[in-house]
């Protein structure tokens, strides 16, 4: 028996237009064929933080999407449905597409700017919950950081727009810039409360962020750019009264492992969900 063909996997950063900056991030646009265990190979031989996997469309039209780290499947991962979108799109065309994730139906947009395609994916409803008191001491020690060091302004929380996420503000870029914490710690503590990143941020000006993501459950000591948890900082900032009801965020986030990229979040009065733009490349 002729065994099946090894799928094409493509290879794109999002998030910059620069292959080096952004986040990468594995797309097989045909994975109808892949069991579980290929597709989790398949992203720990590349060793991305993500990789998507289109399975099947729905009846509706939509992609059946999938997204696996190293280690594990996870609901919902923004910077790869960017990545699959404009590998669709250099395919077939700039326009509108539908993706059915795991954690509900993501329409996205690609438009083409000047020379540069732009992907801009809309979330699932998020919400935002508070965090017990012993489990922020506990990520706190964790990460090797105090109390006293966060920025009273930004109260710790955890955020859900597909995926759920610990936001802890920094008082200073410094306090941010400087990132050793305790990897086995910090992913028993987030297995517990099932977060998919720790949602690291400073404030530099009323719209602007600096963001780190610490991601050991994916088997990665940091993510650089997360559009999940760009989505969930934006429902953050919105339910806290940080930002007005209809907002531009940019957060600036890579840069501190010379992988820079930008991630725009928007949101939109009279509508939950948060709206996460960017652009990227392929990587040859």
């Amino acid at each position: 028996m002729t065994p099946d063909p090894a799928p094409e996997v493509l290879r794109y950063t999002a998030f910059s237009a620069d292959p080096a900056g952004g986040n990468p991030a594995g797309v097989v646009l045909d994975a109808a064929g892949l069991g579980e265990e290929a597709m989790l190979a398949v992203a720990a031989e590349l060793g991305y933080s993500e990789s998507a996997f289109l399975t099947e469309r729905t009846g509706e039209g939509a992609y059946t999407i999938r997204y696996f780290s190293p280690k594990a499947e996870v609901p919902f991962c923004g910077h790869a449905t960017v990545a699959t979108a404009l590998a669709l799109a250099e395919r077939d065309g700039p326009g509108e597409l539908a993706f059915a994730t795991a954690a509900g139906p993501v329409p996205v947009t690609v438009v083409r700017e000047g020379g540069e395609l732009r992907a801009t994916l809309t979330s699932v409803a998020p919400h935002v919950e508070e965090i017990a008191a012993a489990d922020l001491t506990e990520a706190l020690a964790a990460l090797d950081w105090t109390a006293a060091g966060l920025d009273p302004a930004l109260p710790p929380r955890i955020a859900y727009a597909g995926a759920r996420h610990l936001v802890l503000a920094a008082a200073t870029r410094e306090r941010l810039a400087d990132l050793d914490y305790d990897f086995a710690r910090l992913e028993a503590l987030m297995h517990r409360l099932d977060l998919t990143t720790l949602q690291l941020v400073w404030r530099e000006g009323p719209e602007v962020f600096h963001v780190r993501n610490p991601f050991p459950v994916g088997g990665v000591v940091e993510d650089p750019a997360t559009g999940a948890a760009a989505a969930a900082f934006g429902a953050y900032a919105r339910e806290l009264g940080l930002v007005p009801d209809a907002a531009v965020l940019t957060l600036h986030q890579g840069t501190d492992m010379g992988r820079p990229g930008t991630l725009t979040v928007e949101l939109r009065t009279g509508d939950a969900r948060i709206r996460v733009s960017g652009t990227g490349a392929r990587i040859g």
